[in-house]
């Protein structure tokens, strides 16, 4: 990479930030950093930084992870779902609650990338672990706290059919999550992201493979207090730190 002229921005060399998305979308970007150098991660979280931004780093190395904490000390990391959260500490929870279920525990980091994504786009979670079809009473005994949700993640591999038995079972939507989990036939999640799509049960959406966060930004936004609009959202996530600790921010939407 040659270096930039003087007088040129040296994030323009290699990134674009998105700084309207908030007055947009209500939500600010997340930083998707597969395929980025930890340079490249370091250099664009000083940035946020600098602007006092919100912002999730999804899919996140350990040396991802060490240039983010780097610029900002204090992050939350996540090591299992590799995602980073700044500011540390999640909004207050408003709106209704997102519940996020895996069938097994391998499908773990997948399904608390969806759960740290909804939480910090301001959502009330409760997580639900172990409860694939292989054993129906685990999901049977959480039926109460399913049924309480606003909306429910659920991330299954092998052969992908919990989403549809927890459609079956409560009148929340739920949007499915393939995993890459399970052995040849599965082929890195192929396998249970056509089961879902195939979901017999109706109120099913279903995102792409092992895409944790897309799941858990979807369930958060079902979820959202209808009577805040957009532009109070965004008003609130481009105030500044100091509301953000008295009130809730936006969830970042990913680059």
């Amino acid at each position: 990479m040659t270096a930039p002229s003087a007088g040129v921005d040296p994030l323009e060399a290699f990134a674009t930030l998105d700084t309207g998305r908030a007055s947009r979308r209500g939500y600010p970007e997340a930083v998707f950093c597969e395929g980025k150098t930890p340079e490249q991660v370091g250099a664009i979280a000083a940035r946020l930084r600098d602007e006092d931004a919100v912002s999730l780093f999804t899919r996140a190395s350990p040396a991802h992870a060490e240039a983010v904490l780097e610029a900002l000390p204090g992050a939350s990391y996540d090591v299992a779902a590799r995602l980073l959260a700044w500011p540390p500490e999640p909004p207050a929870p408003t709106g209704g609650l997102v519940v996020v279920a895996c069938a097994g525990t391998s499908d773990l980091p997948v399904a608390r990338e969806a759960a740290t994504t909804a939480r910090y786009l301001g959502r009330p979670v409760e997580e639900v672990v172990d409860v694939g079809v292989a054993g129906l009473h685990r999901v049977l005994a959480r039926l109460p706290l399913l049924r309480s949700a606003r909306a429910i993640v659920v991330a299954a591999g092998m052969d992908g059919a919990l989403p549809s038995v927890v459609a079956g079972l409560v009148s929340a939507p739920v949007v499915a999550v393939p995993t890459s989990v399970g052995y040849g036939a599965a082929f890195g999640g192929v396998a249970p992201l056509l089961t879902m799509l195939n979901a017999c049960a109706p109120g099913v959406a279903v995102v792409n493979i092992d895409n944790g966060y897309g799941a858990g930004h979807l369930a958060a936004q079902i979820a959202a207090d209808p009577r805040e609009s957009d532009s109070a959202r965004s008003a609130r996530v481009t105030t500044g730190a100091e509301s953000r600790e008295s009130d809730s921010s936006g969830s970042p939407e990913e680059a």
